[in-house]
């Protein structure tokens, strides 16, 4: 039986489902974000079970099958931009066609639809999370990041990520590094 979960969007979360699914003796064959199969046919009442146990932890038992599909393009694009990032020479309308079998045009629809913004800025704003957290890890320079994430220069990049965050990639890492304290300048305020 194939299950579709959502807000299943690390492998943090992979790790929680299939604890939950253990817990209730259920045998996975397969996981992935936001899908898992497993062995069993669910019961109502299991089935039931499930979903409040997900619930409790941020996750949602999926049976619409337009909300899987919107599930399954946000999964894709999360990803396109933290796991293959250069390498694909495809454009983003043609891997999620291939990847979900569907018309673009249909997926990118509903899409927008339901959620109220297109595939292509939902992308966008998924690649600007994706440089704040690399930009606050601060392993890679601008350069490193851009060239990761397939923009085609530094400048780009930083075009883009002032228009979605009103700041600078240089002004964002700034700020976040002022904001953080070493333990030993913590005060007690008692």
């Amino acid at each position: 039986m194939k299950l579709a979960i959502k807000n299943m969007v690390c492998n943090r979360c992979i790790m929680v489902v299939e604890n939950e699914l253990a817990k209730l003796n259920l045998h996975i064959k397969h996981i992935s974000l936001g899908q898992v199969e497993i062995e069993e046919t669910l019961n109502r009442e299991q089935s039931a079970k499930l979903a409040e146990n997900f619930s409790a932890l941020g996750f949602e038992l999926i049976d619409d099958k337009r909300t899987v599909l919107i599930e399954q393009v946000k999964h894709l694009v999360l990803d396109l931009i933290r796991n293959q990032h250069n390498n694909t020479n495809l454009n983003l309308s043609e891997i999620i066609s291939n990847q979900i079998y569907h018309d673009y045009n249909y997926i990118s629809n509903l899409f927008s639809d339901v959620e109220g913004m297109t595939i292509e800025k939902y992308f966008i704003s998924q690649k600007i999370e994706y440089v704040k957290e690399l930009l606050v890890y601060d392993e890679l320079t601008l350069s490193e990041i851009a060239y990761q994430l397939n923009y085609s220069s530094v400048a780009y990049l930083s075009n883009q990520f002032k228009k979605v965050t009103g700041l600078t990639p240089s002004h964002f890492k700034h700020i976040k590094e002022n904001k953080r304290k070493p333990l030993d300048k913590i005060h007690d305020a008692g």
